[in-house]
């Protein structure tokens, strides 16, 4: 990725945001809170400096879940249509971790591995040969 500025938004146009920093990290993530907000069996996500981060248009609906690490995250979406777009978590509070599917070109980042797949679902393998923690790797 050359280009480190990243757009994205939710699937009604309401919420618009940017990232003017590459991400630090990309991944698959199989919590059954990422299953839950993504009806899907993981979300991908990706981590971005905090700093970086800016909604530039309209604003965020969210909710707050307690992390297996016993902290808050709080998940933003669109009030309008309800789409899934960053997670701030209290554990890593200079990062806003961006869900992949919502920026204007998901193509532009590469998942590198696979995290929470203790909490994967069992009918889902992963053959793309990414590595797969059980947790988050510390």
């Amino acid at each position: 990725m050359t280009d480190t500025t990243l757009t994205g938004g939710c699937a009604c146009g309401a919420v618009r945001y940017t990232s003017t920093a590459a991400p630090v990290l990309t991944a698959h993530c199989h919590c059954r809170d990422c299953q839950r907000a993504s009806g899907a069996a993981y979300a991908t996500v990706c981590a971005v400096p905090r700093a970086a981060f800016r909604v530039d248009q309209g604003e965020t609906r969210s909710y707050r879940s307690i992390g297996d690490s016993g902290h808050g995250v709080v998940r933003h979406f669109c009030p309008t249509c309800g789409a899934p777009l960053f997670s701030d978590v209290e554990v890593a509070p200079d990062l806003s971790f961006l869900r992949v599917v919502s920026l204007d070109d998901p193509a532009v980042v590469t998942p590198t591995a696979h995290v929470y797949c203790a909490s994967a679902q069992p009918w889902h393998t992963h053959p793309d040969g990414l590595p797969a923690f059980p947790r988050m790797p510390g």
